[in-house]
């Protein structure tokens, strides 16, 4: 069975490590810092074999070339020739496979062009989706469009109910105050505040989330319902969901 756990890093970040529960070998997922990395590894004996890579930022590839050198992974990622030591560069569609799992390649551009999310059907669907969708929230638009990120976001909760969501920072309390915002009369987001926020007070991550609750409390993944949209044109243009999302993230830069 394939279990998945963060690995704390900076301030807010998650590197996700994958295991197994009969084998040694692991894989991580955007290893900013290879420091928290190599502590883990050497503690517990274990063997890193595979290295998945969402997208270029340097605090989701900084460790890449030291844990590339002392553990000879084999490193999957978006084909970025900016990001050095991969050995396989994949696209939308590709599949890989990472500790016997099958992982599909979602394109999920918007935060950065090259973005991509691994997906891996079966029980339960795992997501692992970088900086494209948070728990409460979606990621900056650095490079990409607001068309690029609202049919990303569209794609990625389209997924099964039931699948993880394990997001590359712990924003969720800042997103969900974000939501309260976007829209005041959601009684899930609400009790969903509350849970994250105990979580928080007893210092545990707030995820994984998954699709089906995102789809109940996330702002934008709901821009074609009337409350958010009533909201966001008090803010811009809101008169389609894509005006609808583009006004609530620019909004949210501000907020």
């Amino acid at each position: 069975m394939l279990s998945v756990t963060p690995i704390p890093a900076f301030s807010d970040n998650y590197i996700w490590l994958l295991r197994q529960d009969t084998s040694n070998d692991v894989a991580v997922v955007d290893p900013g810092d290879a420091a928290p990395v190599v502590e883990l590894l050497e503690r517990e004996g274990l063997d890193l074999t595979s290295v998945l890579i969402t997208h270029h930022h340097h605090d989701h590839t900084g460790g890449l070339a030291e844990l590339a050198k002392r553990y000879a992974p084999h490193v999957i990622g978006p084909d970025n020739p900016d990001i050095k030591a991969l050995d396989e560069r994949l696209g939308d569609g590709d599949e890989c496979r990472v500790l016997g799992r099958r992982f599909e390649i979602m394109a999920v551009p918007g935060h950065t062009l090259d973005h991509i999310a691994f997906f891996a059907a079966g029980t339960p669907p795992l997501l692992f989706c970088g900086d494209t969708l948070f728990s409460g929230g979606c990621g900056r638009l650095f490079e990409g469009t607001p068309e690029q990120m609202h049919e990303a976001l569209t794609r990625l909760s389209a997924l099964p109910d039931d699948t993880l969501v394990f997001a590359a920072h712990e924003y969720t309390l800042a997103n969900l105050r974000f939501a309260q915002a976007a829209e005041p009369d959601n009684p899930a987001r609400d009790r969903y505040l509350s849970e994250c926020q105990q979580a928080r007070d007893l210092a545990r991550p707030t995820l994984p989330s998954n699709i089906g609750r995102e789809r109940q409390i996330n702002p934008f993944l709901r821009v074609s319902g009337e409350a958010v949209r009533t909201r966001a044109a008090t803010q811009g243009a809101a008169d389609t969901p894509l005006n609808t999302f583009a006004t609530l993230r620019s909004w949210k830069d501000r907020f």
